[in-house]
Formats: C-alpha cells, sequence, structure tokens
C-alpha cells in the first residue's frame, strides 16, 4: 500500500528524522494561503502515489503567495502516473548545497531488509547506480539483530560525506521506521543539507506490506487504496489475488511461489507473462471462475497451467480445470505441466477428458506456449 508523501513524512518526523515545515491544500487558493502562512519562497508539490513527480511537472518552485496560486493552477490540471492531481503539498523552500539518498527495502536475495545509500541524491537508484555503481551502498541486515548506529556508519566510511555521524543516526531512525510500521519500503530521495547545515528529509516515499495492513489498520487508513484494473478487482471479489500484466501468456498455477517461478521462466524464454494468479489448493472449487479471469484477458493467446502438488493432489486440480474447460470451451491453446502427488491420475484425466498430453517439463510446455502465442500474433 503506498502512501502520499504528505502522509509518510510524519512517519519521519515522529522518529526524529527532520522534515520540512508544510501544509497540504487541494485548491490554487490554498496554496496561496498556505505560501503566506510559511513565508519566503515555497515548493508547490503534486500528492499522488507515483514517481517522476518532478519530471511530469508536479513539483514546481514559487517566490511568494501569487507565484503559489499560478503553480498550484497548473498542478492541478495533471495526471501523473495515470492519477489526477486531486491535492498538493506546500512547503517552505530551503537552499541546498547537498543531495542524498537513503533506503531501506525488502531484499529477496538477502530474504531481509536492505539499507541503500548513495551520494547521488535527487535520481532515481537505478539511474544512480547506472551512472556510477560505486556510490551505492548497500548492507543486508540481519532483521533478528537490526542496525545499529555503528554499522551504519560503517556503511557511510569513504563515502565522502561530511559527519558520518549524523547520516548513521538518520539511517538508523530510517530502519526503525521499516521495523515499527511494518514498511516494503522507506525512500528518503534526496536526504538534503541545507545552506544551513541542516539535513532534511525532502521528500519520502513509503509503502507498507499489505500483509500488514490489518494489524496497523490506523496506519493503513491513511494509505492510498491500491487502483485495481475491472479484471483484479472482479479477482479481489472473488477472493482471488490476481494482478494484470502487460503480456500474452495467461498463468494458471498453484500457490505464489509457483506461480511467480513459472512468469520467471516465462520472461526467461523471452515470452511476457498476462497475469499473476495464485490460487493455491482451492484449484478445483475455484477453477472455473480462475480459468475465467484468465482468458477474460483479450491480450491472452495462450495459457499455461502449472501444477506441483505435495499435500494438495494434481489430480484433483487438474479435475478442476478440466471441468471449467469443458464448461467455457476456450478457443486458447493450453500447455499443461503436472508433477506431485496425483500426477498420474492427473494425466490419466487431461488425455482421457482433453486429448491433451502434459509435458515432463515445464520450461518446454512454456515455450510451446510462446511459440503457440506468437504464430496466433503472426
Amino acid at each position: 500500500m503506498n502512501f502520499l508523501e504528505c502522509a509518510a513524512k510524519p512517519l519521519l518526523a515522529a522518529a526524529g528524522i527532520a522534515v520540512p515545515q508544510g501544509i497540504v491544500t487541494m485548491t490554487a487558493d490554498g496554496a496561496a494561503n498556505a505560501a503566506r502562512e510559511l513565508g519566503g519562497p515555497v515548493v508547490v508539490k503534486a500528492q499522488v502515489p507515483a514517481g517522476k513527480r518532478g519530471k511530469s511537472g508536479g513539483v514546481r518552485p514559487a517566490d511568494d503567495p501569487e507565484g503559489a496560486r499560478a503553480v498550484a493552477e497548473a498542478i492541478l490540471r495533471l495526471e501523473i502516473g495515470g492519477h489526477p492531481v486531486m491535492s498538493l503539498l506546500v512547503e517552505r523552500r530551503a537552499k541546498i548545497t547537498a543531495e542524498y539518498y537513503a533506503a531501506v527495502i525488502n531484499d529477496p536475495a538477502s530474504q531481509g531488509p536492505l539499507i541503500l545509500f548513495s551520494t547521488l541524491g535527487g535520481m532515481e537508484i537505478e539511474e544512480a547506480a547506472n551512472k556510477d555503481p560505486r556510490q551505492v551502498r548497500r548492507l543486508a541486515v540481519d532483521i533478528r539483530k537490526g542496525l545499529d548506529r555503528a554499522t551504519a556508519a560503517k556503511l557511510l566510511a569513504d563515502t565522502g560525506v561530511r559527519g558520518v555521524a549524523t547520516y548513521a543516526d538518520v539511517l538508523e531512525k530510517l530502519y526503525g521506521v521499516y521495523r515499527t510500521h511494518d514498511a516494503e519500503l522507506v525512500e528518503i530521495n534526496p536526504l538534503a543539507v541545507t545552506d544551513k547545515g541542516q539535513v532534511v528529509a525532502l521528500d519520502c516515499k513509503f509503502v507498507l506490506d499489505e500483509s500488514a495492513a490489518k494489524r496497523r489498520a490506523e496506519l493503513a487508513a491513511r494509505g492510498v487504496p491500491e487502483q485495481l484494473s475491472e479484471l483484479e478487482a472482479r479477482g479481489r471479489a472473488l477472493g482471488l489475488r490476481y494482478i494484470e500484466l502487460g503480456g500474452a501468456i495467461g498463468v494458471l498455477a498453484n500457490g505464489a511461489g509457483l506461480t511467480m517461478t513459472t512468469m520467471d521462466v516465462i520472461r526467461h524464454h523471452g515470452g511476457q507473462p498476462a497475469n499473476f494468479l495464485e490460487i493455491g489448493g482451492d484449484a478445483y472449487t475455484l477453477a472455473k471462475p480462475a480459468l475465467e479471469l484468465v482468458l477474460a484477458n483479450p491480450r491472452v493467446r495462450a495459457l499455461v497451467v502449472n501444477f506441483c502438488g505435495a499435500f494438495a493432489r494434481t489430480d484433483v486440480m487438474t479435475a478442476g480445470v478440466i471441468e471449467a474447460w469443458q464448461a467455457l470451451k476456450p478457443k486458447v491453446p493450453a500447455f499443461f505441466s503436472i508433477h506431485g502427488t496425483g500426477e498420474d491420475e492427473a494425466v490419466k484425466l487431461l488425455q482421457e477428458r482433453l486429448g491433451l498430453k502434459p509435458f515432463d517439463l515445464m520450461d518446454d510446455a512454456i515455450k510451446a506456449a510462446i511459440e503457440a502465442a506468437e504464430a496466433l500474433r503472426a
């Protein structure tokens, strides 16, 4: 769950990280009044759950209240990342002498939190890494031990920043925000140094782990509800975790891990998945609505059905898909890979009732699906 900047910064402030004084408003007149109240030059920022607001014209400086009104009028006419600008954050503008990047993210490689710090603040982190990989420092954190200031200081050694202790303190507090609030990501970009020597978080991105939303209900209420496509909303109403993607290969698999693996292998062989759909052991009872959901995407030109069972029986899951297939009679070609408990029975069912033989290897099923999709496109 994404948070607007104006909802994320109070989390930093509560942890002791300095943020600029700011006022939220929804109108150009409100922006002018905010600038008047703050005094001096300000910056007016679009509040949308999307990146690259500056490049889209959603962050603009103003020297006085009338200037704030003018830029606010322009920003409120924008749509950024598919989000119309409905609110603004007006902040007091400071003179900046240096910009850094700091973040804590969930890291699949280390299976835990990862601290990132870069002297190339103001850039997207991928852009910064491409420009000079040595300027992006990384530190995997053992979540059982946490992050202390001394360890953070070691990460910053030889970066050239002045006052390492100050930035180590910021990283320690940022990690505290990440842990305290069950975040997937907490990012400050830029972490700026003002002409008065103050270290300030000029921007903040906060993403709450969706699985923590129930136990963090008060915090989640401040987040931005996920924008769902029509098919994603349909899936949620059915109790299915469906994410619509841009490819042509539909995916129906049991369990999140196998589904992700299937998607990765599709990409590895040059295809693009059309969806993520976690169906788990309910494949028998949910097969028909799940199959309808996958095939309702007009981009789908081939389907991969990948079942691997241990406790869940693959013959029961396959029987559910077969019944759904016979009821829906889709014209899209399907390619099966079935392994695990009940495999022999599943293979027999598939051959007898649909006249299809599953592939011995998942890779072969996926390669055949990609070839079929390419042929249909031609």
